[in-house]
């Protein structure tokens, strides 16, 4: 009887912590099923904007589409950049 009236009374219980979004966990990021990490996901695009760095110095414009084209690929394994 006593229980319900104090219930009123007491902190309710803490909701359970989210767990942080992991992009490289399959269970988390269905888009990213083998579980690659940024560093291995997309290679062909990035060595495509590594090598346009290397031999345009990083010059503004020159790169951009490779850039964005990474970028693409990154964001459709579900990573956020």
């Amino acid at each position: 009887m006593f229980e319900s009236i104090s219930s009123w009374w007491s902190p309710s219980p803490a909701p359970a912590p989210k767990e942080k979004y992991d992009p490289t966990n399959p269970k988390m990021n269905p888009l990213n099923p083998q579980g690659l990490k940024p560093c291995c996901a997309c290679p062909e695009t990035k060595s495509a904007r590594d090598a346009c760095f290397l031999e345009n110095g990083g010059e503004d414009g020159k790169c951009a589409l490779l850039i964005k084209k990474h970028v693409e690929c990154m964001r459709g394994l579900g990573f956020n950049i």
